[in-house]
């Protein structure tokens, strides 16, 4: 938020120099909007965590959560054939004391960014070495590895996106699941022991 207001202020002196009016009013909107969300505390796209143990590992995923706001998301707002990171602001990260072996790929015990290449038919979810970038510096020279995602079409939207670990009981290992809008994608594991 600090960051943002920086920008605002900067932008701001160099608009009253040039005096530029219709861009004034957006900068003085933007501020207020900014006001307005600190005194009320409600942000756009709140972090959020969620925790998970599967089979003895303890996974942690922790990523903003956008809203639709009658937005169609896929295909318009994150577009098909493009790397996104499932989120807002601060990249996705999984953080995990375990490795996990995924289909095709074995990732070691450690913090990584995720990323997603949505396309209308298939999903990829990418494991990424930088866990400190932000959402919109995808590095692929730093990708640890690529799996498919299972896609489904829900019933009804989820409003706000939505991440989960799910364990398979009573079978071995579990799954990253993403829900937003009226689409489900999950990548399977299994636990290495």
């Amino acid at each position: 938020m600090r960051r943002q207001l920086a920008f605002l202020c900067v932008v701001s002196l160099v608009l009253v120099i040039v005096r530029v009016p219709p861009a004034m009013a957006w900068v003085r909107n933007s501020l207020a909007q900014f006001r307005q969300a600190q005194s009320t505390g409600s942000v756009l796209s709140p972090r959020d965590r969620t925790d998970g143990q599967v089979d003895g590992a303890t996974l942690s995923i922790a990523y903003g959560r956008p809203s639709m706001r009658g937005r169609t998301i896929f295909g318009s707002l994150v577009p098909f054939g493009r790397v996104w990171c499932p989120g807002a602001d601060q990249c996705t990260t999984l953080s995990t004391d375990r490795d996990f072996q995924f289909a095709g790929l074995r990732l070691r015990a450690g913090d990584y960014s995720m990323w997603m290449e949505p396309t209308e038919g298939a999903w990829s979810l990418i494991f990424n070495s930088d866990a400190t970038a932000f959402h919109t510096r995808y590095d692929p020279r730093l990708d640890v590895g690529k799996v498919a995602l299972q896609k489904q079409v829900l019933p009804s939207a989820i409003e706000r996106l939505t991440f989960t670990i799910e364990p398979n009981r009573p079978d071995p290992g579990g799954a990253i699941v993403m829900a937003w809008e009226m689409t489900r994608v999950s990548a399977p594991f299994t636990v290495v022991q």
